[in-house]
């Protein structure tokens, strides 16, 4: 039996414009929002679209691409992982982020 996979694929438009991390050791990471859509028939018949909202982090050679051509607004297709982690903040509370670590990207149309 074959091993379960972690793969998500994505098509949508950037929220923001994406933000370059530059670590001390001069690797670095790309972050961003995406969001896609979504639209079904409610219990009446009225047709309702709903906006999910997803956290992208791209790392490796991909940052160049994304540092040098992607902007907000652009609809881009994406292959990658799901990925969960959480944090303490100052107060003590919990925070909880699912990221996908993007490993492909295509961008699609003008910007």
């Amino acid at each position: 039996m074959n091993a379960l996979r972690n793969k998500v694929q994505l098509i949508g438009r950037l929220g923001q414009d994406p933000e370059i991390v530059t670590f001390a050791d001069g690797n670095k990471m790309a972050k961003f929002s995406m969001a896609t859509d979504d639209s079904y028939k409610d219990k009446e018949g009225q047709k309702v679209e709903r906006t999910y909202w997803h956290n992208v982090v791209v790392k490796g050679g991909l940052v160049k691409v994304v540092e040098n051509y992607v902007t907000k607004g652009q609809e881009i297709v994406i292959e990658g992982k799901l990925t969960n982690r959480s944090w303490d903040d100052k107060e003590g509370n919990k925070h909880y982020i699912t990221e996908v670590f993007c490993n492909e990207l295509v961008m699609l149309g003008s910007k």
